[in-house]
């Protein structure tokens, strides 16, 4: 499935030459990614199709005469465009030619030299380990290096992924973004541009039936139960009274297989619960709660009276859904490196045999899609599995389309 990469912004530059040259914004999962130009693009897709030949998508052409605002602002959206879809691929992702260009890009843009560093990984359960990569080191190569660490199957290292995760107020956790495979770990934290931002290492899938591929491995338990533990801490999986208690007791003999199986039985097992958000449902302007997982959305609504509502909208039956940037974006080369605006998620559904749209206002609006396209690539596996014959259609993902940006001209 394509990336959820944005070019929202672009900016001209003075060149050694006494010319002008555009710099383009590139955001990946509403975090600034990199700032390439044009010709940089130009020539990594010329490096691309030497591999991959006339696969790609089309690359914008260029201009030989001045573009004029209408023309950029196209070639812009086309270069988005372009990123989307040659993500879509997953024999690109995994080529050197891809990860190498944009390795390098990340570094160069926030000015960090490849060299050795040390990287705070933070546990499930709140422990933690330190580990010795590259500033250069990917997060899928980071997560090899925590995963040898800690004994982890090397098999198993799908089902686990790299996170940005926030300290908040009074300790709660916020999970802030997934780690894409080709990301740099190091680079992402030091350009976050958020207090109490750490590394951390969680469970990545949403369907719970897949503990049962992990429970061989007694590290992969180990970690699974941490997990396990900390969300029904947070109050992010709930138990009943009595599941709880029962609980409580497997906690206490250190069983952590049996704890898991009943876990699993708990609401919201397994799920990623998002931070305090707003919905135009049933109403515009009520509070939400969000938790994602288990094929589905599950909502606890504060309506303006006062009074909660539980809402769970069923993946099967969402046809589409796209992440929109609302408000005003101030770019510039000082510490601010993410989208400081708000963002919204809007998913089609089906209601009563109609389609309608419900709208999500968060900050998190990536995550929450990120969570979407797992659940349907895990959908799709099973059934590929249980049917290989089987054409399967899943929802669409939009692309971000709606831009409110000001932008500066150096």
């Amino acid at each position: 499935m394509k990336m959820h990469f944005c070019i929202p912004v672009s900016q001209q530059r003075p060149d050694a030459l006494g010319g002008r040259y555009v710099l383009y914004s590139v955001y990946l999962d509403g975090f600034l990614f990199c700032r390439v130009r044009y010709s940089q693009l130009h020539r990594w897709n010329e490096q691309l199709q030497r591999v991959f030949g006339n696969w790609l998508p089309p690359f914008p052409p260029k201009h030989y005469l001045a573009m004029t605002v209408s023309m950029a602002n196209e070639r812009r959206e086309q270069l988005e465009q372009y990123l989307q879809n040659v993500t879509a691929d997953p024999n690109v992702l995994k080529s050197e030619v891809f990860i190498d260009f944009l390795k390098l890009v990340q570094l160069n843009t926030f000015n960090i030299t490849a060299k050795p560093a040390f990287l705070d990984i933070l546990l499930p359960g709140g422990g933690r380990i330190g580990v010795d990569i590259l500033t250069s080191d990917t997060a899928e190569r980071v997560l090899e290096v925590v995963s040898q660490r800690i004994g982890l199957c090397r098999e198993l290292l799908g089902y686990f992924g790299l996170f940005l995760i926030q300290f908040c107020e009074e300790g709660k956790l916020s999970v802030v973004k997934k780690l894409v495979d080709f990301e740099l770990p190091y680079v992402s934290l030091q350009s976050c541009d958020m207090d109490g931002c750490t590394v951390g290492l969680r469970k990545w899938y949403m369907d719970p039936s897949l503990d049962a591929k992990l429970m061989d491995c007694r590290v992969a338990v180990g970690l699974l139960y941490l997990q396990a533990k900390e969300d029904i801490d947070k109050e992010w999986a709930k138990p009943t009274q009595a599941q709880r208690q029962k609980l409580e007791a497997l906690q206490k003999e250190d069983n952590q297989t049996q704890f898991l199986e009943l876990a699993r039985e708990a609401q919201h097992y397994g799920c990623v619960q998002l931070d305090p958000c707003t919905c135009d449902y049933p109403e515009p302007g009520c509070r939400a709660v969000l938790c994602i997982g288990n094929k589905e959305i599950s909502c606890c609504i504060t309506l303006p009276d006062g009074q909660t509502r539980d809402v769970t909208f069923q993946l099967s039956r969402v046809k589409c859904w796209q992440v929109t940037f609302l408000g005003t974006l101030l770019e510039r080369d000082g510490p601010q490196r993410t989208l400081h605006q708000d963002l919204e998620l809007r998913f089609q559904y089906s209601e009563e045999s109609h389609w309608q749209w419900f709208v999500i206002y968060t900050k998190q609006a990536f995550l929450l899609s990120s969570c979407l396209k797992k659940m349907i690539s895990e959908k799709m596996d099973k059934l590929a599995a249980e049917n290989p014959e089987m054409q399967i259609e899943v929802p669409e993902q939009g692309k971000s389309k709606k831009y409110h940006i000001r932008q500066n001209q150096a």
